[in-house]
């Protein structure tokens, strides 16, 4: 069963709040550096969803993104969206 992380935060311009990001097919999360604004979920197809926050800290938020997967592919399989609030609130999540 496909499972999804429930990104959440406030309500922006370029976000609603709630965003659902797929887990199956994660090839890599990364940041391209320790306060990167951006971390980059890569997929198997070649896509990819970008979570854009302020800056990070010691690449935090990439490491929040990996542990919230590790801990939603540790739940049942009868819970197919596991809610992730990031310490940093996203101002965009994009898939593309």
């Amino acid at each position: 069963m496909q499972k999804f992380l429930n990104i959440k935060g406030d309500a922006d311009t370029n976000f609603e709040g709630n965003q659902l990001v797929a887990i199956e097919g994660i090839k890599t999360v990364r940041a391209a550096t320790a306060t990167a604004t951006a971390t980059v979920i890569a997929y198997n197809d070649s896509t990819t969803t970008t979570i854009t926050t302020a800056a990070q800290t010691a690449f935090n938020i990439q490491v929040e993104v990996q542990a919230a997967i590790k801990a939603a592919l540790e739940t049942s399989w009868t819970n197919p969206v596991y809610d992730v609030t990031l310490t940093l609130t996203p101002t965009n999540v994009v898939n593309a």
